[in-house]
């Protein structure tokens, strides 16, 4: 059971103003706000043990040491990887997707051959997987939609064929929130020799997330937006596959032997971390988990569900509104894209700022989403565990006053 009131009071940010009212935070699908528990980590690894990692045999160096690879411990944990070796830590979900696109893509992706994705996908799995196909002369093939927003499982059934090498897909569209069947599609993909590589950036926060029960051989996420600090992320892979595929970049860290002609790297998953790594940023990571963890993915997800269940019908209310993606709180997270009839969003979003409430307006880094809906750019409102159904009301109310002012002028 979810006390959002009470879990509210650990995020220092939330209590302040915008424009001389409350602020009422709805930009959890872009970042995340971030509890005192992980401010407090990130404050006692700088006040007390800051140290580069793994080079040092001095007491801070151990400390920093410990805390760093107990996050990749925290991880492997959280999403039930089988081992740490298949933890990588990266700058983010962006990065973690070049990964995979560039060491795995570029070895196994050759001329005529076919990469699936969909058209919903966030553009940094879409333009990873366009570089790779031009350069190794493959075909990049898009799973239709549902007219609600959903993964047409007959079109990925029928584009998902022997030619297929690399399936990628979002579990959770930062624009539709709709949550897609990731098991279902993993045994598609694999039944064909294909690859699944999933963007989990607006899963892993909001729900719990099994790697080994999915299948998948990839899998990508940001710290941001599951309350740690920005530039730091994960790459989930099969050990099978890491094991195969090269370094993306190179230096110190990740090396075992360095001679004058070549060099040979370390085991996983050091192999793949160059230079000093984002130390501060993976405890914080391991902090969020932990707090995360103490509250329950399974209720978080469920809570968010709740909140969309509150807010639809709300706003199906209000004439001139249209939603994007499925309207049943059962298919989808807290993310809800919308636009109001004769108000371009940002306008939207600034009229709502003015009411002290954040929503995100634009493309949303899907432009090819856009195009397939028709539409240039939309409003989204996207909510997290910490978010009220006051916070809700606030949100209505303002969406309302915006309406009526577009419509009528100022009072």
């Amino acid at each position: 059971m979810i006390d959002a009131k009470a879990l509210k009071k650990d995020f220092p940010i939330l209590f302040q103003e915008i424009n001389d009212e409350p602020l009422v935070y709805l930009d959890n699908a872009a970042t995340s706000q971030k509890p005192q528990q992980v401010l407090d980590a990130l404050n006692t690894y700088y006040q007390r043990d800051n140290a580069n990692v793994h080079r040092g045999v001095h007491t801070l160096a151990e400390r920093a040491t410990a805390k760093y690879e107990l996050a990749r411990q925290k991880v492997k944990t959280f999403i039930n990887a089988k081992e740490t070796a298949e933890v990588l830590f990266t700058r983010g979900t962006t990065t973690s997707l070049n990964w995979v696109a560039k060491s795995f893509g570029e070895a196994n992706v050759n001329e005529g051959d076919e990469i699936v994705i969909s058209y919903m996908e966030h553009h940094s799995n879409i333009i990873p997987w366009q570089q790779l196909a031009k350069k190794q002369k493959a075909t990049l093939r898009y799973i239709e939609l549902t007219p609600t927003g959903e993964l047409d499982l007959v079109s990925a059934k029928k584009l998902i064929t022997a030619k297929t090498k690399i399936v990628a897909i979002t579990h959770v569209s930062n624009v539709l929130g709709v949550v897609n069947p990731i098991a279902e599609l993993t045994e598609i993909a694999h039944q064909v020799g294909a690859v699944m590589v999933v963007d989990g950036a607006q899963s892993v926060p909001h729900m719990a997330v099994d790697v080994q029960q999915l299948d998948v051989d990839f899998y990508a996420f940001s710290g941001h937006k599951m309350l740690a600090p920005t530039g730091i992320g994960v790459l989930y892979g099969k050990r099978s596959l890491l094991e195969k595929m090269e370094p993306i970049e190179f230096g110190g860290e990740m090396i075992d032997f360095v001679y004058l002609e070549d060099s040979t790297w370390k085991e996983l998953p050091w192999k793949f971390e160059a230079g000093t790594p984002n130390i501060a940023g993976a405890i914080g990571l391991g902090a969020a988990i932990d707090y995360l963890t103490e509250v329950g993915m399974e209720d978080i997800h469920h809570y968010e569900q709740e909140l969309v269940a509150y807010v639809v019908p709300k706003l199906q209310e209000i004439p001139g509104i249209t939603i994007y993606g499925p309207t049943d709180p059962a298919k989808r997270t807290g993310v809800i894209t919308f636009n109001l009839e004769g108000v371009h969003p940002h306008d939207l979003a600034t009229a709502m700022d003015m009411e002290g409430v954040a929503v995100r307006a634009g493309h949303h880094c899907a432009q090819p989403l856009m195009n397939y809906l028709e539409v240039n750019s939309t409003a989204r409102a996207s909510f997290y565990f910490y978010n009220t159904k006051s916070d809700a009301d606030t949100f209505i109310k303002a969406l309302l006053a915006t309406k009526e002012f577009f419509a009528n002028g100022p009072f």
